[in-house]
């Protein structure tokens, strides 16, 4: 028998020394990620755009804007399925795979004097997941509600000349709910670009024939601040009821409404056994909001009334 040098490559070698004498097995290649491709249009009017390769709301601005050839930092917030300055409808950090994208565009600026005579504005605030809080809601009545130059879906840009733009919704909540009672202050807003018909009413938004044909499906594609998007299925009954109720009392307790922080205090209390444990998980993910307790109670209640189907 030859004694000389193998002519087997080192990996092949290795494999035929291996514990059992059996070749390893070569690890599979991993699964093509699916191609998502999703069609948009600019709210006002545009032709057709397509768009995919992002993770995240900020990347999902940026292929817009390279589509129709403006900055992402003109794009207010975008929609689903509906050209209308409709807040039931607005871009989270979910898309349904069929949904058809619309994104607002800056449109007018404008200053409106406030004197806050309430407590309370009467404003719920959101925001885009890309630095600028908006108008998700006004309260029929309320201080802001007398002023008909404020409408839904306005961008403040600044309170007393002092620009918010990067600070999230709930900071700007804050803000405006720390403001002295009696004292004037100033609201600088942007309100998005409209074609003529797309005026709707101050606080609901009613249903419009023209919107977007979609299909039912019910996978969406999940954006995150951090690591890539992710495919699974769109929410259970339980869930989409316990994130609307949550929803209902982020507004109640700090004046704003998000669905996809909802959602996240949904995910981090449903498998929790009590409220300590439920309040742990939540500063983890959420520390930076720092719920005051009477609000977490109420959420850990809210769940378990769901969960048990009592409301």
């Amino acid at each position: 028998m030859q004694n000389g040098p193998s002519l087997m490559s080192p990996q092949v070698q290795g494999q035929h020394r291996s514990g059992d004498g059996l070749a390893p097995q070569a690890a599979p290649a991993p699964s093509p990620r699916p191609r998502l491709v999703f069609h948009t249009q600019l709210a006002h009017g545009s032709p057709t755009g397509r768009i995919e390769g992002f993770t995240n709301v900020k990347e999902l601005y940026a292929r817009i804007a390279e589509v129709f050839e403006i900055s992402p930092a003109e794009i207010l917030f975008c929609t689903l399925n509906s050209h209308k300055v409709d807040m039931q409808k607005l871009l989270g950090g979910q898309i349904g795979l069929e949904d058809f994208i619309f994104a607002h565009v800056r449109g007018q600026t404008k200053e409106v004097e406030v004197t806050k005579s309430e407590d309370a504005l009467g404003l719920t605030i959101t925001d885009n997941g890309a630095g600028y809080a908006f108008i998700k809601r006004i309260k029929e009545g309320s201080v802001i509600d007398r002023l008909k130059t404020v409408c839904v879906g306005d961008h403040i840009e600044a309170i007393n000349d002092q620009s918010i733009v990067g600070c999230r919704h709930y900071e700007v909540a804050k803000m405006l709910k720390e403001l002295p009672k009696g004292q004037p202050f100033t609201l600088r807003l942007v309100e998005p670009k409209k074609a003529f018909d797309m005026i709707g009413q101050r606080t609901k938004s009613a249903k419009f024939s023209c919107e977007a044909k979609v299909a039912s499906g019910r996978e969406t594609l999940r954006l995150r601040s951090k690591g890539s998007a992710t495919v699974q299925e769109a929410p259970n009954e339980f869930e989409e009821r316990a994130t609307k109720k949550v929803d209902d009392l982020l507004e109640s307790y700090m004046g704003i409404r998000d669905i996809e922080l909802a959602s996240t205090i949904v995910e981090a209390g449903k498998d929790k056994k009590n409220p300590d444990d439920f309040a742990v998980a939540l500063d983890s993910v959420l520390g930076d909001f720092a719920f005051p307790d009477v609000f977490l109670f109420d959420v850990w209640g809210a769940i378990g009334d769901v969960k048990t189907g009592r409301i």
